[in-house]
């Protein structure tokens, strides 16, 4: 015969399973609710608490819990009680005071507010500001820049540069192509302290200058390699040069286009470097739109090669630099990875699209 207390069976609606499941399987739901759905929806199926407590890796006690607590009030029942303590003391309309405050008014004094100023102004607490502040994401100590293209070719060149990206012509070469201009070669006044335990690796504020170089380089977006050259000098004469350099890095073969992708910089318009592409067919150039170096790819390496090599690099000569960079050039080929663009050109001007519309008085 059976032992222990019979458990009463549950019994769900139509509307109460589909309002479970959603519980259960919608990422946003909290944890809890949704642990809570799956031991009713179990129970509901006719598994034994036993059964529902090791399939959910939970206790007996928990699933019981929930189970009763179903069966006295139904969905209800598996929401949170209010908890214990004091009631608020700040209302929804004075958070929303807070919230427009921050947004459409600027202190007297100040470019922007704090939560000292805030807190004096509104007469509520620092910490009750930081709250308010958290929660909806407003931080006014951050400044950010930005710049709108006001190419007229915008749309026609980043359809362009995307569709190189994304679907790129049969049997062609992509190269993202620019260069990083005026690196420095910075030798810290005194020597760099290495790091150790609990401390940072400290350098001097101060800095001796020794001179600069200019890094041309062309990424390939295929398989990631860079095609590399320093030049102390950063004009047309230089650009030609790292061209021919291309030319001959990239070996002829029939029908084999090589498409560039480059940026308005007066260098690469000359009547020189026109010559030069008219007598190799082989070069396409494709010009990136004004104000929008986002979009060549070769920033992303030139970023990643700062951070890596040059930013806290000591270096005593533009030789010692040029010969660092040289070496990071060999490294990363050795084991070249592709940066993966995903966005399309779509998904690009609708988001600038959204930004002008959100931007007053823009002109666009």
């Amino acid at each position: 015969m059976p032992l222990g207390r019979p458990i009463k069976p549950i019994v769900l609606t139509d509307d109460e399973r589909t309002k479970l499941v959603t519980w259960s399987r919608r990422p946003t739901t909290a944890q809890r609710l949704a642990l809570r759905a799956k031991i009713v929806l179990a129970a509901a199926d006719g598994q034994a608490n036993t059964a529902i407590a090791a399939d959910l890796r939970i206790t007996l006690p928990t699933v019981g819990k929930w189970r009763q607590r179903f069966l006295e009030h139904r969905l209800d029942g598996l929401t949170d009680e209010p908890r214990p303590g004091a009631p608020r003391t700040i209302t929804d309309a004075r958070v929303e005071e807070i919230v427009t405050k921050t947004l459409e008014t600027k202190p007297k004094n100040a470019t922007h507010w704090s939560t000292r100023g805030m807190a004096k102004t509104s007469g509520l607490s620092q910490t009750a500001i930081s709250r308010i502040w958290r929660a909806f994401g407003l931080k006014p100590h951050l400044h950010e820049t930005f710049k709108f293209s006001t190419d007229p070719y915008f749309v026609e060149k980043v359809r362009d540069v995307v569709g190189l990206y994304l679907n790129p012509p049969e049997r062609a070469i992509v190269l993202s192509v620019d260069e990083k201009s005026q690196v420095q070669a910075l030798d810290r006044s005194q020597p760099v302290l290495p790091m150790t335990t609990g401390q940072a690796e400290r350098g001097t504020h101060d800095y001796v200058r020794n001179g600069t170089t200019s890094l041309f380089s062309a990424l390939n977006v295929a398989t990631g390699q860079v095609i590399g050259k320093c030049y102390r000098r950063h004009r047309h004469q230089e650009f030609l040069k790292f061209l021919a350099q291309i030319d001959a890095a990239i070996p002829v073969e029939d029908g084999v286009m090589i498409h560039l992708i480059m940026d308005n910089y007066s260098t690469h318009k000359t009547p020189a470097v026109k010559r030069w592409l008219t007598k190799h067919p082989r070069f396409v150039v494709h010009f990136t739109p004004t104000s929008a170096s986002w979009i060549n790819q070769v920033e992303r390496f030139f970023a990643e090669i700062t951070e890596k090599r040059i930013r806290r690099g000591v270096f005593k000569s533009v030789k010692a630099l040029e010969a660092a960079i040289e070496e990071y050039l060999a490294e990363h080929n050795a084991d070249p990875k592709p940066f993966r663009w995903t966005a399309t050109a779509d998904l690009i001007l609708r988001k600038v699209e959204e930004v002008c519309k959100r931007t007053s008085n823009s002109g666009h």
